[in-house]
């Protein structure tokens, strides 16, 4: 091709070939073969990991919460199927993602929508379903506006009363919680997967289970899962589960995809449709008009031009991640978040961590309030001092959330945990 690029952008093909000694230059970790890992506190690999992203050196990003940084190689990849479409005028090329995405999360890849963001899917999944006037639905005091509004405004519209929860210090507590709402009227429980408010990893698959006992629906706002936990939808056994591809995947900004259980999908009613959301025989010269239907898969629920050039950079994330291997991304940020815990917590009294410390129950977010510290004078400061973490006004919280992915380290922990110390 004709066009100008960095000489150290290469793709997720050619990088797997590189050698642990070839990292220095491009940080591109070697894929661990058979049962062999990565430790978690390996800091030299993960070092040569932060090397492919093109994060400035001066700032340290403790937000990945909000927006994953995109890898070398996935910029390189929506810059070169960008570049060919324009070129060439080719269309097409999305169409495998659904496949590639299926896989990666433990679906079908009939199963799989593609969409723009998690809010794309919530919608879908929100409004689909044969709810009437007095259905209940159970959601948290820790949702994101993606996951409420939705809901907030069908329950304008249509009537349905929404009820919810605060998620427990245990597990165990929250999913007690979530059975204590449920009678004769619950028709929904739709709760993230992980708040964005404080990370805290909600026991979807029990909630699933326990939804399907009681005949309701299981609606899961899943943001933060696909890239950080080790994430099997089939046996999750949710109905819906909503994410993106450019938080934890690392891949690009207006990204995701709708898991729609087979068997569900002639329950959940499409409305926006188009292009690939029939089965191809619509015409509108006959008398009368023909139409065959809804396509026998997920893509009944999106349709039309997709842009090829960012879900090839999905694809690309998908090999960046499996590249590293799965097992050892989840470990290592599981590994930093445990640390800021441990950090944080060693404080003392003066912050209030409202994460859980239960195992199971966290992950690599955490919230934390500083006693006496107005949370918005706190990030302030931290911008000040460039580092990058998240103010949380939702619901009424008022607190900070940090979020740490690969291309972090204890030492950008330490940092932060120092402004914690001066505030």
């Amino acid at each position: 091709m004709n066009y100008n690029r960095r000489n150290f952008i290469r793709s997720a093909s050619m990088l797997a070939a590189l050698s642990l000694s070839e990292i220095g230059a491009i940080g591109k970790p070697r894929v661990p073969s058979g049962g062999e890992g990565i430790s978690p506190e390996d800091e030299k690999y993960w070092q040569n990991v932060r090397q492919l992203f093109p994060l400035a050196k001066d700032w340290t990003y403790l937000n990945n919460g909000t927006m994953g940084p995109s890898p070398y190689p996935v910029i390189e990849a929506v810059h070169e199927a960008m570049m060919e479409g324009d070129m060439h005028g080719s269309y097409g090329g999305w169409e495998a993602t659904a496949a590639k995405l299926a896989k990666f999360v433990g679906a079908n890849d009939d199963e799989i929508a593609l969409t723009h963001n998690v809010t794309d899917g919530i919608n879908i999944a929100c409004w689909g379903l044969p709810l009437k006037r007095g259905d209940e639905v159970i959601l948290t005091t820790h949702e994101h506006v993606g996951n409420a509004f939705p809901w907030l405004n069908r329950q304008k519209l249509h009537g349905i009363v929404i009820k919810t929860y605060t998620p427990g210090p245990t597990a165990d507590e929250t999913l007690n919680r979530i059975s204590t709402l449920i009678n004769k009227k619950t028709r929904v429980i739709a709760t993230p997967h992980i708040p964005c408010t404080q990370g805290q990893v909600i026991p979807v698959k029990e909630v699933c289970a326990l939804a399907k006992e009681k005949g309701i629906y299981s609606i899961i706002d899943g943001a933060h899962g696909p890239g950080m936990l080790l994430l099997d939808l089939h046996d999750l056994g949710c109905d819906t589960y909503a994410s993106c591809c450019h938080k934890w995947m690392l891949g690009p900004k207006g990204t995701g995809f709708l898991y729609v259980r087979k068997d569900f999908q002639d329950t959940l009613q499409p409305y926006f449709v188009g292009g690939g959301s029939d089965k191809g025989s619509w015409n509108m010269a006959t008398v009368p008009v023909t139409s065959t239907g809804y396509a026998d898969s997920a893509h009944r629920y999106y349709g039309g031009t997709q842009a090829a050039g960012l879900y090839k950079g999905v694809d690309a994330a998908i090999d960046f991640i499996e590249t590293i291997g799965l097992v050892n991304i989840h470990n290592r940020i599981k590994s930093l978040g445990k640390y800021t815990q441990d950090q944080l917590l060693a404080i003392g009294d003066k912050v209030e961590l409202i994460t859980p410390t239960e195992e199971r129950s966290r992950c690599a977010v955490n919230g934390f309030r500083i006693k006496g510290v107005e949370y918005t004078k706190f990030y302030s400061t931290c911008a000040e001092n460039k580092v990058r973490i998240r103010s949380v006004a939702e619901n009424g919280l008022n607190s900070l959330r940090v979020s740490t992915h690969i291309y972090n380290n204890k030492d950008e922990i330490d940092k932060l945990v120092d402004l914690v110390k001066k505030a």
